[in-house]
This record gives structure tokens, sequence and C-alpha cells, in this order.
């Protein structure tokens, strides 16, 4: 490590008395995440000799506070500094963060134990400790292991030495054993000895490691030379004039005297110490003059010439890697005429030329190398080059025609009629050939038999669709009419014509259609043969769309289109190669395609595009678009991933290092494509063994705690189809991948992802070690319980499976489960027993269990599904409350009550009015029952009594006395009088401020739910009082401008219930939360339009919201509902229209009276 601290990593100048500090570059990032990657494996590979203590302490003064480490095993605090609770030798603490300052810590550590724990206990923060750490230690093996291994300019021997030194002893207690000496001291040292030994070792390969690394990457920049700038400003001189419109540049030159030093330089001597090689001065058309510094590290401009004529050297901006790259950053113009230029494309076009024939050459498809192969491609090119040559001079020729670049597409009706024929026969032709000429068994990959079957399926319907072209639709007779643009329009009109094709819905599978059978596909994939960049692009995005219906991937196979954009492939244009290789990708979902691409070279061309020169988080614009073209190959390589021969193709190209470089990406739509053909290729063991290999692993299950579920998908069935091999479930188990693959079965709504997380879990449970991690988990609970209680839920909601439910005795175990603590299970819970509390029987079994309290209580679990889920279960728990003790009383009471109690009410002339009622309700039940019905009579005479108050406990005392040989409870009659639903919810202490508090949240399913158990809550007149009291007015406000149908409804409803109390209306209409309300009308919902009429109704008693309502044009869709077939909706439409027009026709008494 003291190596390549002093020799690779860069330093600032040491200032003022303190030391040099890591600057802020590449090199050095590198060098500290190979560090950090060091330590944090360290203890794991070496236990023993992670604990070994340190000659002396390496210390640094820290950002970390005492209470980070709180909770952290081995410490002790003592005041505001922490320390560890064992000491070395030397009495000193193997681990101490104390006061430096007012506000500064200083962090000591002696052991690669506690430095991997402070790096843990840092977080974010890791890197900043450990650069601050390097710098106030420059040579840690000093303080690590001793002087003896200070870092020396030259050959370091103290390995050596040291190695010789314990040889030495191991003789020593050798001869001292043979003597019956005692040495147990001895070897103890000994052993002390061997683990530095062994630590050295280690920091050694690091070195070696970090100079290797630093090497590669100073190797790999580019630097300029003056040759290089001379090319540049001579090239760009060639293009410069007057003439706006036909030269990039006014004027380019270098600045200074014109003298040239013999290194090629132009810059003074004093300014080639800081790499400065000449000075340019450049007129662009649109700007003033531009003062450019050219030095080995690239383009930056500087602050020109001052008022004596000299330059100022001290840059401004950034560094350029060339020259156009600065000009097109700094001037429009010459952004917009250099892209117009074709000299760089030409000599690109050729270089192209030449790697792709040296690569067909190289690699036959096939496998077999022929002289036959070489001349057929020379052939091929010369061709093409004859061809295009011709083609010139027969367009220079035909002066009528309007493009000089322009391929003519058939003008005329019958020629376009022949070459479609001539296509079809070709095509046959082709694929009759294909088969008579194959040499080698037809495998299964290569089988037509299965796409020939979909292709007659498919000229089955294209017959179908011609029968009834009078059903057509517009979009299919425009699109025609544009279709013929294309073949008959010059330049322009192709582009416009292009531009109005791509305006249609191309999603849409009748536009997909009406392309393919107008003839626009043939001339799409001709468009793709011009040389005109922007029909091209035009073109492919057209393709791209319309190539993901199944009909139109065969279509485009069929006209030789994957040919052709193959091609494309190594186009320098990369917005090309991005639809190329995106369109490729919707193509190759079957094996024809598939196959077609590796024939004819795409494989490798893709694997290209994945060299991607950086995949960190920050990205240049440059580097941006390098990263979409890589993603795009990713994408391409996906679908074709799916054949195995295909998979091996990829490999041999080169495909694994760069997919395991792109894997470290931090772009989530660049890692999906790239896992997803990681996982493909999976099946295939030696992919899975360049998996091991290359360490994707550890990318693998980092990714697996991604927020995104596709990505976790892709993860989960790569680790599923890897860990075949004990090495990579070993692998998996060291970098905490089985504890994201349990917490992945909490997803059960995506089928997908869980099916892949069980099946990574199956391969995972292949070794023990795994297995018991799992058990620590309780893995199995989740992979039965969670299911099963699911399936429960599911079946619930038919009433008969839930009468079967209680029958079984399922109740009772689906409350005991609210108290669980997983996630994933308390949301199927809390869905089952909410489904359950929909039936009255299974409600007093929940509530007598205590499970209206339980499911209150996860409202305040921090998993918005868990608190969303008991929201909604507790709705039916208020719902039917009252029915509970209805039902309790029909029980029970008819069995109490005696002769003597009947005789007690008939005595009884003055009664309380409460108590009255109560009775008045109960015992209209009790009509039912034939022993009761002289009870009538009593009623009667309770009617004509007058009411006198009563206190209730004390006639609940006396009609105890009658009746305490059948009530085993004396207050039973008190409870059930007193517990009805209102009382159920007041009586959870802070219950109505929590549920109330939850109207933050940002989860939709929370805040519907919420809205729906407040709308049940506000029923009862005291709960109502209480929740306006905590806010809830402001919040339902707050909400109305959703626009999600499930909490509008919801929403509506609860604003309906809370306007019954107090002030409520006007103050709705104070937060703003009338006119919004009147959007819902326009919903395509009818429960919406139901539950936001009641709640317009209730708000139209105010009058300041009558008149808000009718500026936001509420009266013409109130009045469609009037008409509706509900009778509720009619009622409260009706109602609300009635208010409003009772406070029109008071304005207009009021005006004339």
């Amino acid at each position: 490590m003291g190596q390549s601290l002093q020799r690779a990593a860069q330093w600032t100048s040491a200032k003022d008395g303190s030391g040099g500090k890591l600057e802020f570059t590449k090199l050095n990032e590198e060098l500290l995440n190979s560090i950090y990657k060091f330590v944090e494996e360290f203890c794991a590979k070496n236990p023993e000799e992670g604990k070994l203590h340190f000659k002396k302490p390496l210390s640094w003064s820290s950002s970390l506070k005492p209470n980070q480490f709180s909770g952290t095993a081995g410490t002790l605090e003592r005041g505001e500094e922490i320390y560890a609770d064992t000491n070395s030798k030397d009495g000193e603490p193997l681990f101490c963060l104390k006061r430096e300052g007012a506000s500064s810590y200083e962090c000591s550590i002696m052991t690669m134990e506690w430095a991997e724990t402070v790096l843990r206990v840092a977080g974010e923060k890791k890197m900043s400790e450990l650069r601050a750490c390097l710098e106030a230690n420059i040579d840690p093996v000093v303080n690590m292991l001793g002087e003896r291994f200070a870092t020396v300019k030259g050959d370091d021997n103290s390995v050596f030495r040291y190695m010789e030194e314990i040889n030495k002893e191991i003789e020593q207690l050798a001869r001292q054993s043979a003597e019956n000496e005692g040495n147990d001291e001895r070897q103890q040292e000994l052993a002390e000895k061997k683990c530095i030994l062994k630590i050295r070792m280690n920091l050694m390969r690091l070195d070696q490691q970090l100079l290797n690394q630093s090497i590669a990457l100073i190797t790999s920049e580019v630097r300029l030379t003056p040759p290089t700038v001379d090319g540049e400003v001579n090239i760009l001189q060639r293009l410069s004039g007057e003439d706006e419109d036909r030269f990039v540049l006014e004027y380019i030159r270098f600045w200074g005297d014109g003298l040239v030093f013999s290194n090629g330089c132009r810059a003074p001597p004093w300014r080639q110490l800081h790499g400065e090689i000449s000075y340019i001065e450049a007129k662009p058309h649109d700007g003033n003059v531009l003062y450019i510094t050219a030095s080995t590290s690239g383009y930056f401009m500087n602050k020109g010439q001052d008022d004596k004529g000299e330059l100022d050297y001290d840059r401004e901006g950034d560094s350029y890697k060339d020259l156009i790259t600065l000009l097109k950053d700094k001037s429009p113009k010459f952004a917009e005429m250099i892209d117009k230029q074709g000299f760089v494309l030409k000599n690109q076009e050729k270089d192209d030329r030449y790697m792709e024939k040296k690569v067909e050459i190289k690699d036959d498809e096939d496998g077999e190398y022929t002289q036959r192969t070489e001349q057929h491609t020379q052939r091929k090119q010369d061709q093409q080059d004859k061809d295009k040559q011709q083609k010139q001079k027969t367009q220079r020729k035909k002066k009528l025609e309007p493009s000089l670049k322009w391929k003519t597409l058939g003008m005329e009706e019958y020629k376009e009629q022949e070459t479609k024929r001539d296509d079809e026969k070709r095509i046959r032709k082709k694929k009759t050939t294909g088969r008579l000429k194959s040499k080698t068994p037809i495998e299964v990959e290569d089988s037509f038999s299965e796409s020939s079957t979909e292709s007659e399926e498919e000229e089955e319907a294209v017959e179908r669709r011609s029968e009834n072209n009078a059903d057509l639709p517009s979009e299919y007779w425009q699109i025609q009419k544009l279709v013929k643009y294309l073949k008959g329009g010059n330049q322009t009109a192709t582009i416009i014509a292009l531009c109005a094709m791509r305006d249609f819905n191309l999603a849409q599978e009748t536009c997909q259609l009406a392309i393919r059978d107008v003839g626009g596909l043939e001339v799409l994939i001709n468009l793709l043969d011009t040389e005109e960049i922007k029909c091209k692009i035009g073109s492919l995005k057209i393709l791209k769309e319309i190539s993901r219906n199944t009909q139109i991937r065969r279509a485009i196979a069929d006209l030789g289109g994957l040919q052709t954009m193959v091609k494309i492939l190594r186009d320098p244009d990369k917005e090309l190669k991005c639809l190329a290789a995106e369109t490729i990708a919707n193509v190759a979902k079957f094996r024809r395609a598939r196959r077609t691409v590796r024939q004819h070279g795409g494989i490798k061309k893709l694997v290209g595009l994945l060299d991607c020169a950086s995949v960190q988080h920050i990205l240049t614009p440059e580097n941006e678009k390098d990263v979409e073209v890589a993603r795009c190959g990713a994408l391409a390589l996906w679908s074709c991933s799916k054949s195995k021969k295909n998979k091996e193709a990829m490999r041999k190209a080169g495909a694994i290092p760069l997919l395991a470089k792109l894997l470290k990406s931090t772009h989530e739509n660049m890692l999906i494509p790239v896992v997803g053909t990681l996982q493909e290729c999976a099946s295939e063991p030696s992919y899975r063994l360049a998996i091991r290999t290359e360490g994707m692993i550890e990318d693998l299950v980092k990714n697996l705690k991604s927020q995104t579920d596709e990505l976790q998908m892709h993860c989960a069935s790569a680790i599923f189809k890897c860990a075949e091999e004990k090495e990579t479930r070993d692998l998996v188990r060291q970098y905490g991948g089985l504890d994201p693959s349990v917490s992945l079965l909490s997803k059960t709504e995506n089928k997908e992802l869980l099916a892949a997380a069980t099946g990574a879990i199956w391969k995972c449970s292949i070794s023990p070690e795994n297995v018991q991690r799992f058990q620590e988990l309780k893995a199995i609970d989740l992979l039965v319980l969670v299911n099963v209680v699911g399936a429960l839920g599911e079946l619930a909601k038919d009433p008969p499976n839930r009468l079967q439910i209680r029958k079984t005795g399922g109740i009772p175990p689906l409350v005991n489960l609210l108290t669980g603590t997983n996630q994933a299970l308390l949301v199927n819970v809390t869905k089952a027993v909410g489904q359950c509390a929909e039936e009255p029987d299974n409600m007093a079994i929940i509530d007598k269990l205590d499970g209206v309290r339980l499911l209150w209580s996860l409202l305040k679990n921090q998993n918005p599904n868990v608190q969303a889920s008991a929201a909604w279960a507790i709705c039916p728990c208020i719902e039917n409350a009252k029915y509970v003790i209805h039902k309790i009383l029909l029980i029970h009471i008819p069995k109490c009550l005696s002769q003597d109690l009947i005789e007690f009410i008939k005595t009884c002339r003055s009664l309380s009015k409460e108590f009255f009622k109560f009775y008045v309700n109960l015992c209209s039940e009790f009509f039912k029952f034939p022993l009761f019905l002289n009870i009538a009579a009593i009623f009667v005479d309770l009617i004509l009594c007058t009411y006198n108050l009563w206190l209730f406990n004390s006639l609940i005392m006396h009609i105890s006395e009658y009746v305490m040989p059948f009530i085993y409870n004396i207050n039973f009659l008190n409870h059930c009088y007193l517990k009805d639903a209102g009382e159920m919810v007041r009586s959870f202490v802070g219950g109505l401020e929590l549920i109330v508090s939850l109207l933050k949240s940002e989860d939709q399913e929370v805040l519907a739910s919420v809205c729906a158990a407040i709308a049940n809550i506000a029923k009862d007149e005291e709960n109502l009082a209480v929740i306006t009291d905590h806010g809830v007015v402001p919040m339902l406000a707050k909400l109305t401008n959703s626009t999600d149908d499930k909490l509008r409804r919801h929403l509506a409803e609860a604003i309906a219930r809370c306007c019954n109390w107090g002030n409520n209306r006007t103050s709705f209409g104070r937060e703003g939360a009338v006119a919004p309300l009147v959007k819902y009308l326009k919903s395509q919902d009818e429960n919406v339009h139901r539950s936001t009429a009641r709640a317009l109704f209730q708000l139209s008693k105010n009058p300041e919201n009558c008149i808000t309502m009718h500026e936001a044009g509420v009266v013409k869709p109130l009045l469609n509902m009037v008409g509706s077939t509900d009778e509720d909706l009619q009622e409260a439409a009706a109602g609300c229209i009635g208010n409003i027009r009772r406070l029109a026709l008071a304005n207009e008494k009021a005006k004339y009276s």
C-alpha cells in the first residue's frame, strides 16, 4: 500500500506546514475504491490476521460522531467520547473516537477489524474517512507492522529478511522442544510474526494490483502532441472563409509571432513547463474571437488579449479532447456547418468498411474459412463501389430529378407491382435454396417449421382483412396516401411524409398493418439504403414502433430489412446505431430473425456497441450518447441471446467482459437489458463460470436491492441459473444475497418476481450454510404462510367461503397472525381478516379476540402496503360493529330474561328516555320469538308514561337482581348498550389522531383506504367532532386535486360525511375543495359520480359553495345524472341542483324586493 500511495497516487503540494492532500482525480478515485474493497473483504478472508494489533494506531481527523457508534458491539461510552472495550498489550484501546476540537473528533484504530467497522459505520462518508486516514498516514504499513516494513526506494528486501528470521526461530523452537524446555511464549511470538508476514504479503499484493491499475489507467489517456494540434488547425483553415453559407469559420490561426520550437511547440518555454503547446485564435461567424490554449491534456479557453495586446494565459471553462468539440460548444453556427462537412464521415466510412472486411475474412459465421469466401466478399465490395459510381453518374445526367442523393422508389404504378412480384419470387426462391443448400443436418434452432406455420396464419389474417375493406378506418387510407408520397416524392417530401406518418398512433395494430398492406414496409426498408441521414432516422423510428407487431417483424425479415440494419450498426452516427439496434431487438423475437442477425455479422457489431467509455453516475453529453448506444446494443443482444448459437457467438466476440463492465453502471435503464442478457446466457456452463470469475455475482446481489421490480426479477433469475455450482452459492451468501432474496417474497402481487425469488432461494438452499441463514430469516414461514394466507384472503371474497372459514376455526389463527412482523404476511392477513369481517358472525369473533385493536395498531407500521391493507380491513369492522352488539343481545337476552323481569318492567311507570329507546330497539326483535309476544302490551304502557331522568346505573342494578341467575356477567347489559361502533373507535387511545395523520402519506392506496375508514368513522357525531379538531378538513381538501378514481371515490364520501359537523361545509369551501370536486363528475366511474354527488349535495347547503359550484359548471353534469338509474345518485344530484336553484331564486327575490 505504501508503494502505490507514494508512486501512483496524485498528491497536492504541502502547504502551511501541513502534509499534501490526495487530489480529486479519476486515478485517485480508482485507488481508493480498490483499497476500500480490500479492507471490506480482509477480515472475512483472514479472520486471524484481522485481529492482529498494530504497532502504532492509525489516527486521523474524522467527521464521525460518537452517536453513530451507539449499539456497535464492543464499544464503551465515556462522556462525549467512545472507546473499544479491549486494549492492546500497551494498554491502548483498539478503537477510540475522542474530541479533537470544538466540533471535530480524532479517530484511532489498531486492528483491521476496527478499520472495517469504522468504514461500515461511516456509510456514505466511507470514502471521505478512508481519504482522511491515508492523508494522515502516508505510509500506513509503518504504523501497522513496524518500522522495518517502511516504504523504501529501490529493492525492498524486508519481507525476505523477516522470513529468514521466522525460519531461524522455527529451528530454535524445534531444538527447544527436543530438550523439553518451556517455549509457549516463544510459540505465541512466532504465531504473531506469521500473522504479520501474511498481512505484509497481502499488502504487497494490493500494492502490485494498485500499481498495475494505475499504469493501465494512465496509458489509456490520450495526450495531445504538436503534430496533432497542427493537423486539426490546418484542416479547419481549409474550411474557413468569409462566406458564412459555405465555410465553418471566418478564420482560424495560431496566435503569436510564428516562432516554432524544435519540439513543435509554439508556446513560450516557461509555458511549455505547464504542458501548453500553442495558442489558437478563431473567429466564428456568429460571435467574437475565441482565444484557445492547446495543451497536452486537451483544448481550453484562455482569457484572451489584455489592453496591452498580451495574452492572458489563465484558463476559463472546461477542457475538451479535440478542437472541433470546443468550437461546437462555443458556436452554434459552427456546429451547424461542421455537421454538413463530409470529410470526416468518408474517412470513417472507409475505415469501417476495411474493418468489416477484415472481420468477415477472419471469422466466417459458419466457422469455415475459405478462399471463396474472401473472393466473394471482395467481389461484393467492388460491385457495391461500381454501383455507387454508376448511380452518381446517372443522377448527374437526370436534371429533372429533384435530389442528387435520392433513390428512385418506383414512379409508376405498374413498375411498383412488378417489383413487388419479383420481390415475392425472390423471397420464395431464397427460402427454397436455403433449405436445399444446407450441408449440415437441420437442428432445432435453425428449423423453419414453426415459423412457416405462423407465416401461413398471418397470410390468412391478411385475406380476412381484405374482405372487409369497407370497415377500414380513415387512418388506413391516410397512411396509403403518405406511402405514395414516400414512393414518388423528392427528398424534402419524403422527410415530411415520414414526419406525418409518425404523427399516427403507430402502436395501434390498424396503422401497423396499413403500412404493410399498402407497400410501406418496402419503401421504409429501401430508405435505409440512402445516403441521407434524416431519411434513415425517420424510417428507423417508424420501423422501431411498428416492429412490435408479430406480423410486421416477419415481413421485415422477409424483405431483407435485418441485413440492412446490421450494416447500419457500423455507421458513425450514434442515433442511427441506437435506432437500428432497438429495431433489431424488436424483430429478433423469432428464430429465423436471430439466425439472420448472426449469419450477417450482427452479433459482432452488437457486441462492439457495448464498448462504452464510462458508466458512472455523472456523464457528459458525449458519454450519455455512448451509454445509450451501449443500452440499445444490450437490448438487441438480449433478444438474440435466446439462441444457443448466438450465445456462443457472443462469447467468442468478447461480450462477457463488456457486460461485466456495464453491470457496474448506476443507470437502471442500462442494467435491465444487461442483466436480462446475462440471465438468458446463464443457462450455458461457460457463461456461469465467466459470471463467477468476472466478479458479476457481487453486482447481481447489489442490484437485488434495487427499487425496480423488473431489475430485481432478472437478477434473481440470473442467480437461480448460476447457483448450480457450490462456489456461486457461497459467493451469493458472502455478498449478502440471501437476505434480499427472502425480502422479495413480500412482493406477492408480482408473480414473475415471486417465481424468480423462490427459484433463487431453492437453488441457494442446496448449500447447508445457506439453509441455516434461511432458517434465521424465517424464509420457510414466508414461502408457505404468506401464500396460504393470501389464498384465504382471495377466497374470503365469496360469502359461502367466509362461513366455511368460521366453521373450520380459521378466524382465531388469522387474528393471531396480526401480531407478526413480516410485512408480506401482514398485508395478506389484514386482507383476509377484512374480508371475513364482512360477515357479522365473523365480526363477533374478531371483536372478541381484540382483532380490531390489532388492526388499528398496524396503522403505525412503516410499510405503506400494511397501512393501506389495515385501513381497508378496519372499514367493514366499523360498519358491522353495531350488528355484533345486536347479534349478542338476540342470542343471550331471550335465554336470560325471566317472568320476574317482565313483571318488573310492568311495574315501571317512569324510565329514562335513553334506556327506553334502547329497549324499544331491543324488544322489537324479541317479537320474533313466541315467548315474548306478550311484551307488546308492556310497550304500549311505556309509550304513554312520562319520562323521568333516572340514573341508568341504578336501573341496571335493579334489573341485575332479577336476572342474576341467568346472566354470567352483571354488567352485560351496560356493556351492550354502551359499546356501539362509535364507542369502539373512541376506545382506542390516540386512534383517531393516528388515522387522520395518515392523510399526509404519499401512497395513493394508503390515502384511499384511510379516506374510506374516515367516511365510516364520521358516521358517529362524537368521532366526527374529534377528527375535526385534529384537522381532517384541510387535509382532505388538499387531496381533492387527485386524478386517481379510487381515491376520488372514497375522498368524496369522506367529505360528504364530514360536512355534518359544525362549520365544516364552510371550511371545505375556504380550503378550495369545492371546484376540484366538480371535475370528478367527468370520471367514467359510476361510484365516483355517486360519492361526488353526495359530497356536492352536502356542500351546497352553504351559499358560497353553491356559487363556486355554479362557476365551475356543475349544473350540466348533475342534470344528466338526475336521469341515472341509480336512486342514490339521482337523489343527491337533484338535492344539489335544488339548493343551487333556491339560492338563485333568493337572489332574484332580493334584487326586486
